[in-house]
C-alpha cells in the first residue's frame, strides 16, 4: 500500500529541493523526520509538511501503522517559472526569475 501527498507551487526552486528530497528517499518515516527537523535549509520545512500529510493520510485513509511506513517515493519537480522586472541603470531592466516546485512524497509499509 503506497499512500501520497503534493505540495504543488511551492515557493523555492526544484534544484534546492532535491537536496533535501534525496537525504530521507528510502529512510523510516521516523528517521526521515528527524533529518529533516535538524537541517536548516528552507526546503526542509517544506518537505517536512508534505511528508507529515503523507503520514497522515496513510494512516486516515489506509489505518497504516506508522511505525512501519518507509519514505518509498520522493521527488521534485519543477513548476512555473513567474518573470519579475528589476529596474536597472540607465534605463534598463534585468528580468528575475521567481522559481517554483511541486513536491511529492510516496510512504509505504512495504
Amino acid at each position: 500500500m503506497e499512500v501520497c501527498a503534493k505540495r504543488r507551487y511551492a515557493n523555492i526552486s526544484a534544484q534546492k529541493c532535491r537536496l533535501v528530497a534525496d537525504q530521507i528517499r528510502g529512510l523510516p518515516v521516523e528517521r526521515a523526520l528527524n533529518v529533516l527537523n535538524f537541517s536548516q535549509k528552507k526546503a526542509a520545512a517544506l518537505v517536512k509538511k508534505v511528508l507529515e500529510s503523507a503520514i497522515a493520510n496513510a494512516e486516515h485513509n489506509e489505518g497504516a501503522d506508522i511505525d512501519e511506513l518507509r519514505v518509498s517515493r520522493v521527488f521534485v519537480d519543477e513548476g512555473p517559472v513567474y518573470k519579475r522586472w528589476r529596474a536597472r541603470a540607465r534605463g534598463r531592466a534585468n528580468r528575475i526569475l521567481k522559481r517554483t516546485s511541486h513536491i511529492t512524497v510516496a510512504v509505504s509499509d512495504d
